[in-house]
Parts: structure tokens; C-alpha cells; sequence
């Protein structure tokens, strides 16, 4: 079956299918191909397609009929020969029967676009950790984020991180070290008040074996002689007060002396002493004094003391490390400040490159968009926009300004292409501007699997066997041609081995992609 592609005029991309038999093409609708073009005859040209071969006459049209860039009356054509018409340029193609039914089934399942709910939503999660680990990352947490983002602009969430960021990270990396010199002078209190109810015991050794606690003498702890103590009560098992003298016999009141003693009354043999955190960073330390009973042979308690320390040191310290930590948090937010501008402008400098540049396209002063800056997330825009370029000059081209001869044949880019091929040391595959291959090295007929004498000039849809090493082959071409030419580079696994497949286009004047270079490297 043959059909003629319009590669050139306003009807660039339709195709018509030729019946077997005579095809008459002009303006006319009543013709077997209309094609309602200014400077077409109504009955321009007749196309006959006699089993696999393809005659096309001149009916006498008022502008001539080309055949490959020459005008003529009648000629034999074959698959890739271009027809001119005024204003038109139309290509022969043969089509194999059953590429109706592989286009439809490539089509919908290799080369379909996939909607952007299935490109949000992530599809299936892969099966290793790591990468589960970041698929739950980008299409789930992420997407809470993309909705605080519809409310308020990128700008503001940067900023919002970044500075929720080094407050974190300050908590995280000096709290703890604040709060490890906290416990040390925490530490070094408790070992204080422990020290002062041990020197309670060892220096009224004989009133405590008499049991006599209203001889003992706790005077050391008496007025401003020892730093920190700000109060302090000697009271027996029964909450009776002993010292300080001026209370004595009266029943403690004190709630951090209450506290203590309902503690101890419930853990008797503890021989640690008791902290308890009071309001103004003040702390509270009770201890119990035992003695030593001979006829039982067991350290017995006969009171508790209960000291309440208000240290200066304390107060030093959590005053110095308030002053830490909010000089930590300013120098964090002082080096956000600056993060925050490099990441902003970093990110903006590549959007607004490409703004300007899309600006100059439609102007008509560039042809493609491109950029120094290595964004390697921006490349699938480009490509999409050099290809909304391409076609958008297309559409404003003038059906006037077309000429048979503007569009180059292929014979001599494809030519220096398989110069190029001579030298090659890998596989190669060289194909034509219809991506027909043209021809492929013995490496490259080993790795995918097509033989040269079998396929030279077939499409490279009809020569693999697999789809979706088609559709690679395909897009990569695509790309290449929609960006000036440029390398682009893809990966696919053939015959077990992962390749890293690499193509370049053959630009011709004219701005269309003339051939195509396509080279397998292992991807080691």
C-alpha cells in the first residue's frame, strides 16, 4: 500500500492513501485526492499504482508537476521520492499491510503520551528500598507541598524553608551540647547537696547514734556561708522540723520539703539523693541521713534534709546559653539569607534565559532555544519548545515562499553520514530523513538484531522487533532534529547489555533533519 505525505505547505503532516489503480489529485473535491492548494490545478496529476509500482502523469497542469527537483510528464517513482506542487512538497511512502495494525498498537502503548495524572501521581512504586524510599518522597510528601504552593508563591516557601531549616538545625546540633552543660552543673549541684548531708552525718556522729537530731549541728549551712543554698530544713521521718533552730519543733510547711518527704516516705531505703526542678531555676535536693544500728546491724534513716539551691552559676549558664543559641539561630539565618539568594537566583537566571529566548522565536529572530547552564530537568522543555518553534514557523511559512527546490534531497548528507560510519569502531546506524535505514554495521546488526540485506530502505518501525526499542530510536531522532542537530542520548537494554544510545541529525539548509547518525556505547 503506498500513501503521499505532505512534508512541505500549509497541509504539512496529512497524509492521503493511494488505492491500487489511477489516483487523480487536483482541487477539485471530485478528485480521488483533493488537495485545495493555490496554484494547484483542479486535475493536476494522476498517481497509478500498478502492485509495487508507482506512475505518476502530469494532466497538463498550469504550474508542472516535480519529481525529485526535476519537472516532469510521466515517471516511475518509488517509496521516498518528493513530488512538487506549487506551494506543496509530497512524499512517497510504502507501507507494508500490517504496519496498520504495529502503528496502532505502538501508538497506544509505546509511543502514547502519558497523561498527566499518570506523570503526577508517579504510577507503579519500584520494588527496591532506595528507590521507594524517593518515590514516596516525590509522589507523596511532595505533593502536600505543590498544594501549600497553590496559596503562596515559590519564593515565599523557599523562604519559608530555608529559614524552618536553620532553626531546626541549630535545635538539633546546639541544644543538645546547651543541654549536656546544663546536666553537668545539674550534676555537680546534686553531688553538692549530697555533700552537705554527708557532712551532716559524719560530724554529729554521736547525737545521730543517740538519735538526738535536735543536738546537730547544721550551722555550716547557715547564713552566706555556702553559695547557692538559699534555704534549708533538718526534719525528722514525722515532718518535724530540727534546724534551722529558729523552727524548730515546728512541722515542715515547705512544699519542696513536703514533696521530698512524701517521696522518701514511699522509697525508704534510697540512699540517692532527690532533685526536683522549681520555678525561677531554682532546684530542690533532699537526702536522707542514716545511721548505723549495732543491733541490727543496717544503715537506718532518722531524717531528711532538704536544701533549696537558687546557684548563680546556674542562672549564668542558662543566660549564656539563651545568648549562644540566638547567636547561633542569627548566624544561621544570616548564611539562609544568603543560601536562599543563591538557590533563588540560581534556579530564575535559567527560566528567564528561556523566557527571553521563546521571546526571540516568535520574533523570528532564533530558530531553536538553548542554553550554557546545566539544567539537565529544563532539556525535555526545550525540546518541547524548539518543536512548538518549528511548527509555528511552519504555520506562518507563505504558501508562496515554497519551492520544490527549497527542500534538499538527502543523497549527500546521508552520504558524508556513512563517511562517517567508515571510521566507526561500534555499532552504527545510519538512516534517512524518513528514518528508513540506509545502512547498519556488522557490531550494530549483532546488538539489535536487523540484518542490512533484509531491511536497507524499510522504516525502522517495520525492521525491530521490539516497540519500544523503536519508539527510543524514534523520539531521540525527533529530539535531535528539533534542536538543530544536536547529540541526544537515551538508554535501552539489547541482548541483555545496557547500551547508552546516542544520536545526531544532519541538518540541511533548508533546516530539515537530512539523516540521521545513531552510534551504542555500553553502558558500563
Amino acid at each position: 500500500m503506498y500513501k503521499l505525505v505532505v512534508v512541505g505547505g500549509k497541509l504539512r503532516g496529512q497524509e492521503f492513501i493511494l488505492k491500487d489503480g489511477e489516483n487523480v489529485l487536483g482541487r477539485d473535491s471530485a478528485c480521488d485526492v483533493h488537495f485545495p492548494v493555490e496554484g494547484v490545478s483542479k486535475r493536476h496529476m494522476s498517481i497509478t499504482v500498478a502492485d509495487d509500482v508507482v506512475y505518476i502523469t502530469d494532466l497538463g497542469s498550469a504550474n508542472g508537476t516535480f519529481l525529485n527537483g526535476r519537472i516532469i510528464k510521466k515517471a516511475t517513482t518509488k517509496t521516498g521520492d518528493k513530488v512538487g506542487l506549487p506551494n506543496s512538497i509530497l512524499q512517497v511512502v510504502y507501507v507494508q499491510e500490517k504496519i496498520v495494525v504495529v502503528k496502532k498498537k505502538v501508538a497506544s502503548q509505546v509511543l502514547r503520551e502519558e497523561s498527566i495524572d499518570e506523570m503526577l501521581n508517579g504510577g507503579t512504586p519500584p520494588d527496591n528500598i532506595v528507590g521507594k524510599i524517593f518515590w514516596l518522597f516525590k509522589y507523596k510528601l511532595m505533593p502536600v507541598i505543590h498544594g501549600v504552593n497553590q496559596e503562596y508563591e515559590w519564593r515565599i516557601l523557599l523562604a519559608i524553608f530555608t529559614a524552618a531549616f536553620a532553626l531546626i538545625t541549630i535545635t538539633l546540633t546546639i541544644g543538645p551540647v546547651l543541654q549536656d552543660s546544663k546536666n553537668v552543673l545539674m550534676n555537680e549541684i546534686r553531688i553538692r547537696g549530697t555533700h552537705y548531708a554527708d557532712e551532716i552525718s559524719r560530724t554529729n556522729t554521736k547525737a545521730l547514734e543517740q538519735k538526738a537530731l535536735e543536738r546537730v549541728d547544721t550551722s555550716f549551712l547557715d547564713g552566706d556561708s555556702q553559695d547557692g543554698v538559699e534555704s534549708y530544713e533538718l526534719f525528722d521521718l514525722d515532718g518535724r522540723v530540727l534546724r534551722p533552730i529558729s523552727r524548730l519543733n515546728e512541722y515542715t510547711s515547705d512544699p519542696v520539703s513536703i514533696q521530698i518527704k512524701e517521696w522518701f516516705s514511699k522509697n525508704k531505703n534510697i540512699k540517692d539523693a532527690r532533685i526536683l526542678m522549681l520555678e525561677g531555676g531554682k532546684i530542690g535536693i533532699g537526702k536522707q541521713i542514716f545511721i548505723y544500728d549495732p543491733k541490727t546491724g543496717t544503715q537506718e534513716s532518722v531524717g531528711i534534709i532538704a536544701i533549696k539551691f537558687a546557684p548563680t552559676t546556674l542562672t549564668a549558664e542558662a543566660s549564656k546559653s539563651t545568648r549562644l543559641y540566638l547567636e547561633s539561630l542569627i548566624t544561621s539565618l544570616l548564611v539562609g539569607i544568603l543560601f536562599f539568594g543563591i538557590v533563588y537566583y540560581l534556579t530564575l537566571r535559567p527560566i528567564e534565559e528561556l523566557r527571553f529566548q521563546i521571546e526571540e522565536g516568535l520574533r523570528g529572530r532564533r530558530r531553536s532555544v538553548e542554553s550554557k547552564l546545566l539544567f539537565e530537568e529544563l532539556g525535555p522543555v526545550r525540546n518541547a519548545i524548539n518543536t512548538g518553534l518549528q511548527r509555528i514557523r511552519e504555520l506562518q511559512r507563505d504558501e508562496s515562499d515554497v519551492d520544490p527546490n527549497d527542500i534538499e534531497g538527502d543523497d549527500s548528507y546521508v552520504n558524508t553520514l556513512l563517511e562517517f560510519m567508515n571510521g566507526a569502531q561500534g555499532p552504527v546506524i545510519v538512516l534517512n530523513s524518513s528514518k528508513n535505514l540506509v545502512k547498519i554495521n556488522t557490531p550494530a546488526e549483532d546488538v539489535c538484531g536487523i540484518r542490512q540485506n533484509m531491511s536497507a530502505g524499510m522504516n525502522i518501525l517495520d525492521i525491530t522487533k521490539e516497540r519500544g526499542f523503536a519508539a527510543t530510536l524514534i523520539e531521540l531522532c525527533d529530539n535531535s532534529a528539533n534542536n538543530s542537530g544536536s547529540a541526544q542520548s537515551g538508554n535501552y537494554e539489547l541482548q541483555g547489555k545496557a547500551y547508552i544510545i546516542w544520536v545526531n541529525s544532519m541538518m540541511g539548509k533548508d533546516g530539515f533533519a537530512k539523516g540521521f547518525y545513531i552510534s551504542f556505547v555500553l553502558d558500563n
